[in-house]
């Protein structure tokens, strides 16, 4: 159970440390657009770290920025174990989050449907 703790406890920094790092980066693939990191999974062995990213207002989606990144992973490997004093850092590996434009997509539909329905409401009160 401890284990267990400790294990989300260093996810949960290694995700904050992360963000930091992210934002201190030059490549002008990751400065167009609202990139968030939206979850951080760890292998209990600290061996792989798979990186949830959303991007958001870009042209081309978020496979540039992904792309950047995991082109830049052995450097944001160098600098959580230089920042979290930790002798082995996990290999990182970004992903594509599609979990907000998944939402941003249920939500057009369901305005969509509430602007269909309130015409069809006021004919049916007319009559």
């Amino acid at each position: 159970m401890a284990n267990s703790k400790n294990q989300g406890r260093m996810a949960q920094d290694m995700k904050r440390e992360l963000i930091g790092i992210i934002g201190q980066m030059k490549d002008p693939r990751l400065a167009e657009g609202l990139l968030t990191v939206t979850r951080l999974d760890v292998t209990p062995d600290l061996d792989v770290a798979k990186v949830h990213i959303s991007v958001m207002g870009r042209k081309d989606g978020p496979e540039g920025a992904v792309a950047a990144l995991n082109k830049a992973s052995g450097h944001v490997r160098t600098e959580i174990s230089r920042r979290m004093h930790i002798r082995k850092a996990p290999r990182f590996v970004f992903v594509v989050d599609e979990g907000a434009a998944y939402a941003a997509h249920i939500n057009q539909l369901l305005a969509d449907l509430q602007e269909g329905a309130a015409p069809a409401e006021a004919a049916g009160e007319e009559e």
